[in-house]
Formats: C-alpha cells, sequence, structure tokens
C-alpha cells in the first residue's frame, strides 16, 4: 500500500471544496494585494467582494468574473457558520479607520478574519481584538506581507547562515520621492483616520525589525510635516533598541530626492547592502498574476539588482531569493484547515503598535521612550 503525508488524501479521496473568501473592501490594498494573492492559493477562492462602488465592481468582475458582491459589511456576517452559502474567512482590506470595528463584528459573527496592517490605531486595540479571537477560537491575523520580501528573505538566510556575525545595527528605509502630496485618507492629518507615514510604511520596517531581532526596549523618533499642503507625517525616522542589543534605524519618508539602500545591515563579520525594492508590489500594479507563465518566475529580480555581502574591500553579489507573497495566504489556508500557527499573529502586530506608539509620543515629545 502506498504510504501518505498525515494532510495528503489518499488518490480515491475527493479534495476538500475550497474554502470561501470575503473581502472587504477593494481599493489599493483589496484590488493590487488581497483579491489576486487569494486567487492564486490553492484552497481559497474569493467569493463576494464588498464595494458599492460601481467602477470597482466593473474592476473587480473584469478580472474575477465569477465573484459576488455585497453593498455592506453587515451582509457578510449572515453568512457565517458554513451551509452553502457560508463564507470560511473575512478579509478586511478597508480605510484605517474601520479596521477595529469590521474585525469585531466578524469575530462576534463568528468568522475568521485577516486584517491589513495596522490593525489598529493602538496596541490596547490589537490585544482586545486577539482577546475576542482567542475567546471564539476563531483565526485572526494581520497582512504583514512584507516578510515575504525578497530582500528580507535574503537577508534572513544571511542570519541564519551566521555569514554577518554578531548584527549590531540594522538600517531599513522604505523611502520615495512623491513631492506633491495625493491626499485620500492615507494622508490625512485627522488623527480617527490612523494617516501618515508612520503607520503606514512604519508598520512595514517596524514589523520586520521586531521579527528579525526580537522585542524592543526602547525607542527615539523625529516626525515631520514636510509637502507644502500634506497634513500628517511624510518624513519620519524611528530608532529602536532590541532587548538583544541590536540597534535599528528605520525611515520613512515621501520626500527623498535620493534614495538610500533599502537595507544596509552591519555586523560583526560582515555587512549586507541592498537597494531597490521587492519586484512583487510592481508586478501586482502591472496586472501579473503569482502562476501566470513567465521568462523568470514569481518574485524574482535580475542579477542586476542583487544586494551584496562582505566587509572591507572583499564584496560579493548576495542572490536574492525570489520574494514570495503567496507564502501568506497559503499559510492561513493551512491554519484554518489543519489548525497550524497563522503567519502573522495579532500579538505580533500589537507589539509592532506598542513601538509606533512609543515613536509618536517620542517625536512629539522630544525624548526617548522606554517599553
Amino acid at each position: 500500500m502506498t504510504a501518505t503525508t498525515p494532510h495528503t488524501p489518499p488518490p480515491d479521496t475527493p479534495s476538500p471544496a475550497p474554502l470561501r473568501v470575503g473581502l472587504i473592501g477593494y481599493g489599493l490594498a483589496g484590488s493590487v494585494f488581497h483579491a489576486p494573492l487569494i486567487a492564486a492559493t490553492e484552497g481559497l477562492v474569493l467569493d463576494t467582494v464588498v464595494t458599492a462602488n460601481p467602477e470597482r465592481r466593473a474592476q473587480a468582475r473584469a478580472e474575477f468574473p465569477e465573484v459576488s458582491f455585497a453593498d455592506s459589511a453587515e451582509e457578510l456576517w449572515a453568512r457565517a457558520g458554513g451551509g452553502p452559502d457560508g463564507l470560511d474567512l473575512v478579509v478586511i482590506a478597508s480605510p484605517n479607520k474601520t479596521h477595529v470595528s469590521l474585525a469585531t463584528a466578524a469575530l462576534r459573527a463568528g468568522l475568521p478574519v485577516v486584517v491589513d496592517k495596522p490593525v489598529a490605531g493602538t496596541a490596547a486595540e490589537a490585544r482586545a481584538l486577539a482577546s475576542l479571537a482567542e475567546e471564539r477560537g476563531l483565526l485572526l491575523s494581520v497582512f504583514q506581507n512584507r516578510r515575504w520580501d525578497n530582500d528580507f528573505l535574503t537577508l534572513r538566510a544571511l542570519l541564519d547562515g551566521g555569514e554577518l556575525g554578531d548584527v549590531q545595527r540594522f538600517e531599513s528605509r522604505f523611502e520615495r520621492w512623491r513631492p506633491e502630496p495625493k491626499g485620500g485618507w492615507r494622508e490625512s492629518g485627522a488623527p480617527e483616520e490612523i494617516g501618515g507615514l508612520l503607520y503606514d510604511l512604519g508598520s512595514h520596517v517596524v514589523d520586520q525589525a521586531l521579527t528579525l531581532f526580537g522585542p524592543a526596549v526602547r525607542v527615539y523618533a523625529e516626525s515631520d510635516v514636510r509637502r507644502p499642503g500634506a497634513e500628517a507625517d511624510d518624513d519620519t525616522f524611528i530608532a529602536v533598541t532590541h532587548a538583544g542589543g541590536v540597534r535599528s534605524h528605520l525611515w520613512v519618508s515621501a520626500t527623498t530626492a535620493r534614495l538610500g539602500p533599502r537595507f544596509r545591515v552591519l555586523g560583526s563579520r560582515a555587512g549586507y547592502v541592498k537597494y531597490g525594492l521587492d519586484p512583487q508590489e510592481a508586478a501586482l500594479r502591472a496586472g501579473t498574476r503569482p502562476g501566470a507563465p513567465g521568462p523568470e518566475g514569481w518574485g524574482v529580480e535580475p542579477e542586476s539588482q542583487w544586494g551584496t555581502v562582505g566587509a572591507g574591500d572583499e564584496v560579493r553579489p548576495a542572490p536574492s531569493l525570489p520574494g514570495d507573497y503567496p507564502a501568506y495566504y497559503a499559510g492561513i489556508a493551512a491554519a484554518l484547515r489543519d489548525g497550524t500557527p497563522p503567519p502573522v499573529t495579532a500579538a505580533e502586530a500589537a507589539h509592532a503598535l506598542d513601538v509606533l506608539e512609543a515613536a509618536r509620543r517620542s517625536a512629539r515629545e522630544g525624548v526617548a521612550v522606554a517599553l
């Protein structure tokens, strides 16, 4: 008899029905990131998109002809608990100010939830959501896709291999040159909108730093509104001291006329320097999809974009591992099917919000904040 792995059905066993996903919001996050990645994940199907915007409905229908639509999130709550029209997961990709209320309603209805980052405006709100999910026995995860950037995966491999020695300083930059504000809620100065780069791009760079180097014990930040007409921070620096001694220096900016390296990581044995952004976002924006035939493969960047590793004059190329955003939703599907831990937890997101809140206070008061 042929042996099978624990989660591989025998050849004559039908595959389980795909898990049906309801997606709330079809703006940038919903249309560029979540919908394509959900649709590309084995075992998941994009069932319903919540948007009342006719242009966004037309956009979604053009790419996903079988998708259904709902005018409001409340229409999804009645579809919890299985049944012929049941949903297995709700993904919240709506504006930041709606994340907590929608996630709370979904969990109370009995639906597992993925929330785009930031999950909340405060760490206390994130921990309250985590507690609610635990009480209900439901999955709650936060979409921190930058853990699957090619440079981040390459750096983790270098660290795991001991090639840098003991890391002393981690520099991470998510910089852009956008001298004119674009407007919209992401750049709003209204506190309830949770706009500005500290909570937008800052959520990524802080999450990466904590994932690599562990808990923060001290935070210092400088945050400015540089562009004429801008309302929210558009040029922010965060210094994090980790419990293990590593210092992370993190920049997020829309006002950088000359971009610095995406990563510069300095260790006792060698350093790693990488310029340029992971290619997956640009590919998704251009309409390329994971699994589509192509000459190079998903998430692969040309050799000319690789970083370098070494010390002094002895420097060599560091081949970039392929970026892998699809791994996030593959992990979500496994968590729902098999009960494995989600790829990102709400507790991890709360720790990142501790740092973001401390950074906001530090920049406002001009002091370092101990955690």
